[in-house]
């Protein structure tokens, strides 16, 4: 074998391949103490109803004196496909009504604008605070990419993006950049909160703001 690699300028020196072989036959040392602490991090896991993550864990198996640094155990928990539990629930901020229409993509994926007004997307997120979830809505216009309008609330109704719509249309009226009637559009998600006929996620729901 290794004659033959050497006929096609490849070469390797027997001595070489008898190394690999002999690291193949034996494991080597990290792999055997990965062994190991594979069992310490799944015992301290399970024996704490399968709640610790992997900073919790680290320092438990360090309490016991295994010392190990904690990417190492992040890298094992991540081979065993075991996680930590997170607090909290999970927050859904787009719900798709699967009655409404879907009105077409009128901006085919091509967000630059040519002028003020002419494209707005808008969005809406949360934000994870000491009181609460609290839900933010925000209008950018694609030209400057400004946020021209936005709005907070503790609930994700649709009062949440209509009040950012609104805050856009009066700050652009009070700087004396009105909006064009049949010009501007508006891109957003498929969120039923939004009360725009729209298409999935990333292909916006489009309404005009000058027929709304």
């Amino acid at each position: 074998m290794c004659r033959t690699l050497t006929e096609h300028d490849c070469k390797i020196a027997p001595s070489t391949y008898y190394a690999h072989k002999k690291r193949l036959a034996s494991p080597s040392a990290r792999s055997v103490r990965d062994e190991e602490l594979k069992e310490r991090i799944q015992e301290v896991y399970t024996s704490n109803y399968r709640v610790y993550g992997a900073r919790k864990i680290w320092r438990e198996l360090n309490r016991q004196g295994h010392a190990v640094a904690r990417c190492t155990v992040e890298r094992l928990m991540r081979e065993l496909g075991i996680t930590g539990a997170v607090r909290g629930r999970k927050v859904i901020t787009t719900i798709i009504d699967p009655a409404a229409g879907r009105a077409p993509d009128l901006l085919d994926r091509d967000f630059v604008a040519s002028a003020p007004n002419r494209c707005w997307v808008a969005d809406f997120t949360h934000v994870a605070t000491w009181s609460g979830i609290v839900y933010v809505a925000f209008v950018v216009d694609t030209f400057s990419r400004r946020i021209v309008g936005w709005s907070a609330s503790t609930s994700k109704e649709t009062q949440l993006v209509l009040d950012a719509l609104e805050m856009a249309l009066w700050q652009r009226d009070r700087e004396d950049r009105p909006h064009t009637p049949g010009q501007l559009i508006h891109h957003s998600d498929a969120g039923s909160q939004l009360r725009f006929k729209g298409s999935l996620q990333h292909r916006c729901s489009v309404a005009r703001v000058g027929d709304r």
